[in-house]
């Protein structure tokens, strides 16, 4: 059964302090240039450490760097570890080839993305839904877009968010201007509403209670709970954002993991089309991690306030300020939606799952609650009356896996793990083995 041992607490807590490089104001009458006269960016000064991902990294070389014989094993940033099929890479390596002669050179492409692929996803992902290719906008993931996204709402809207969530929804929320003073006491950033999502309310936040806000962001299945929304509870979230006149930008990055009649895109609800934007990935539904390739759908409907459609400044902002996604990768993207390629794929999506299963049922057996890994690659994993730093310091210690706190995605998350379930099986069976050891 497992007990926690605290012996790692004060390390933890050293890690999590603000990396600042300290300069010193020198003239140039000592030979170094001085300080320009350019104030920083107040909105960055509110940023809270450092994102969570590269922090996790950080310590990874830490670690690697006390026990360089250790054969470390990551459970933690979620990237993909399975080669990506032959006839989806086969089809990028062509394409490359033939920028080497006169017939198959080309450069700039349509900011918006290829036609064929738009039209492919509007068709693979959307069909039923009313999805036009002209709203479709390929780009170089998700990520990004919701930082263009951002831009395109600007600092003067009121922001929501699931708590816990992926922090970039509010990391990029402080950057753009939308957020107050990170409040110690609390840790949630002023003018945004944290979402409270937990285990006794199904991972859905109480919308009844909820305050009004201009922009609701929403990802299902959840990044990092690994809950997917019922269609009932999408019904309901459309229905508040319809009553209070907001926009939801729905994520669905892990549309491709739900085995169950969830739904996989906000669209599959009824008028999600007048209140909703939906960013989603090739990254874990593909292997893409590192060749970039995403989408968002902006739909004709949606308009702001003062019945502008929505539509034509999204398009603007990405002629503004994209040149286009990579033609090598978004041919790679057309390959995964031909039907061998899309078969491919999802055998590896099935491969992951089945690594899910794996740790879900090593953590279960070890007395724990665990939430997710049935609908998405991530396990929730409850630890209770513990710091969820000073369990990542704890399991990384004494098994060398890496995983990832739970309050670096909100508040809500303290007390919690993230467990990815992306990685080669004989490294996730190893993994399973050592926590075993660890929480006999």
């Amino acid at each position: 059964m497992y007990s926690f041992s605290a012996g790692n607490s004060m390390l933890c807590r050293n890690f999590l302090q603000p990396r600042i490089i300290q300069a010193s104001y020198k003239t140039h009458k000592e030979g170094i240039a001085c300080n320009t006269k350019v104030p920083r960016n107040v909105n960055m000064e509110k940023l809270q450490s450092a994102y969570l991902f590269p922090e996790i990294s950080m310590r990874e070389v830490q670690h690697i760097e006390k026990y360089p014989d250790a054969k470390l094993i990551s459970l933690g940033i979620g990237d993909t570890t399975e080669p990506i099929p032959d006839i989806i890479a086969s089809s990028m390596a062509n394409y490359a080839r033939s920028l080497s002669t006169a017939e198959g050179y080309s450069g700039y492409g349509a900011e918006q993305g290829n036609k064929a692929l738009r039209k492919a996803i509007a068709e693979t992902f959307y069909r039923d839904f009313q999805v036009k290719e002209t709203e479709v906008f390929v780009s170089d993931g998700s990520q990004c877009d919701i930082t263009r996204l951002q831009l395109l709402l600007g600092s003067n809207v009121s922001i929501a968010v699931q708590d816990p969530s992926f922090p970039a929804y509010v990391d990029s929320s402080v950057i753009i201007g939308q957020a107050g003073d990170f409040e110690d006491k609390t840790g949630m950033y002023g003018n945004i509403q944290y979402m409270k999502c937990r285990p006794k309310n199904n991972f859905f936040p109480d919308l009844a209670t909820a305050s009004r806000s201009d922009i609701i962001f929403f990802c299902s299945p959840n990044n990092p709970t690994g809950h997917a929304a019922t269609r009932q509870e999408l019904e309901q979230l459309v229905r508040f954002a319809k009553e209070n006149g907001s926009i939801i930008i729905f994520d669905s990055a892990y549309a491709a993991y739900i085995s169950d009649d969830s739904p996989r895109s906000i669209f599959e609800i009824p008028g999600a089309r007048e209140v909703a934007i939906e960013v989603s990935s090739f990254s874990k539904f593909a292997g893409f991690t590192g060749i970039r390739l995403g989408w968002t759908v902006v739909p004709e409907e949606l308009s702001f306030s003062n019945g502008f459609p929505v539509i034509n400044d999204f398009n603007r902002i990405v002629c503004t300020c994209f040149n286009g996604a990579s033609n090598i990768a978004q041919a790679g993207g057309l390959a995964c939606l031909s039907p061998e390629g899309f078969a491919s794929v999802h055998s590896i999506i099935k491969c992951y799952k089945e690594n899910a299963k794996i740790l879900l049922d090593t953590f279960s057996s070890l007395g724990l609650k665990v939430y997710g890994g049935e609908n998405a690659p991530y396990l929730w994993v409850h630890f209770p009356g513990s710091k969820s730093w000073d369990i990542f310091t704890e399991i990384l210690e004494k098994t060398h896996i890496i995983t990832v706190p739970g309050s670096g995605f909100g508040p809500e998350g303290e007390e919690f793990m993230r467990i990815s379930a992306f990685g080669h099986r004989e490294s996730i069976i190893e993994a399973a083995r050592r926590l075993g050891n660890l929480y006999p």
